[in-house]
C-alpha cells in the first residue's frame, strides 16, 4: 500500500508541473471551474423561486446534493476522465505495452495516469455550498453524520473510479467510445437532483444501473441524519459489486489486448 501511494503521488506532482508549465491556462482553467460550479446551482433557484420544496427537499436540503454533485463531478473531470482518455489512446495506437510492463498493477496506473489539479477548485465551492445549505437548515450536522457521508464519499468515489473502468474496457472492442464517455458525463448530470425527484423506471436505473441516488442523494441525507442504516449498508454493498464487476471486466478486456507488435 505505501508503495502505491507513493506512486500516487508522483502521478499527481506530475500533473500538476506539467499543468503550470502554462501559467495562465493554469488559471483561466481555474477561472472556468468556478464559473461551472456556480452554474450548476443555478438550475435550483429557478425551480426553488416558485416553490418550497420539491420532491419533499427543500433549497438547503437540495444544496447539500449540489455539494456532492460538485465533489464527485471534480473527481470525475479532474482524475477519472483525463486518465482513462489516456489509456483509450494507448489502446488505440497500441501502445498500452507501455504500461502493462511497468512492475505495477496497469489498473491502478491507467486510473492515475493523468490528472487536472484546477479541479481541486470544486472541493473548495463544495464547501460554500455546505456551509450556506447548513445556515438556510438552521443547524450543523453532527460528528457522526459528518462521519457517515465522507464514508459514503469512499463508496460513491469507488462506484464512479468503477464506472470509468467499465467504459474504458468498451475501448478493447469498440475503435471510439467517445460518445460513450460524452453519454456517461450527460447522465451524471442528473445525479445534482435528489433522487426523488425521478419516479418509476427511471428511478431504479439511476439507483441500481447507474446509481446516482447513491453517490449524491444518500451523502446528503447521511449529512441530514435521514438515511436508514440499511440504505447506507446498500451503498457499500452495490460499490462492492461494481468494483468486483469492472475489475472482472478490466482483466478480461486486457486478455484481449493485442500491441502494435502482435
Amino acid at each position: 500500500m505505501i508503495r502505491y501511494w507513493r506512486l500516487l503521488v508522483i502521478q499527481i506532482r506530475s500533473s500538476t508541473l506539467l499543468a503550470m508549465q502554462y501559467r495562465l491556462d493554469f488559471v483561466l482553467d481555474g477561472i472556468i471551474e468556478i464559473f461551472w460550479a456556480v452554474a450548476a446551482i443555478v438550475p435550483l433557484f429557478v425551480v426553488f423561486a416558485a416553490r418550497s420544496s420539491v420532491a419533499g427537499w427543500s433549497f438547503g436540503e437540495s444544496l447539500l446534493v449540489v455539494g456532492w454533485f460538485t465533489v464527485l463531478m471534480g473527481l470525475l473531470e479532474g482524475a477519472i476522465n483525463p486518465s482513462l482518455t489516456n489509456v483509450v489512446e494507448h489502446i488505440r495506437k497500441g501502445t498500452l505495452d507501455f504500461v502493462l510492463l511497468k512492475p505495477a498493477d496497469a489498473q491502478f496506473l491507467v486510473c492515475t495516469a493523468r490528472f487536472q489539479p484546477w479541479r481541486a477548485i470544486n472541493l473548495v465551492t463544495a464547501m460554500v455550498l455546505f456551509i450556506y445549505a447548513f445556515r438556510l437548515i438552521g443547524h450543523p450536522p453532527t460528528a457522526l453524520q459528518v462521519l457517515a457521508s465522507l464514508a459514503l464519499l469512499v463508496a460513491s468515489s469507488a462506484m464512479l473510479f468503477s464506472l470509468g473502468i467499465l467504459t474504458v474496457s468498451a475501448a478493447f472492442y469498440v475503435v471510439r467510445i467517445d460518445n460513450l464517455s460524452q453519454l456517461f458525463v450527460s447522465i451524471f448530470d442528473a445525479a445534482r437532483w435528489p433522487s426523488a425527484v425521478f419516479r418509476g423506471a427511471l428511478r431504479m436505473v439511476f439507483t441500481f444501473v447507474v446509481p446516482l441516488a447513491l453517490m449524491t442523494t444518500y451523502p446528503a441525507q447521511a449529512l441530514l441524519g435521514k438515511l436508514p442504516p440499511s440504505m447506507f449498508a446498500f451503498s457499500f454493498l452495490v460499490a462492492i459489486v461494481f468494483v468486483v464487476a469492472s475489475r472482472a471486466i478490466w482483466l478480461r478486456s486486457i486478455a484481449k489486448y493485442t500491441s502494435a507488435g502482435g
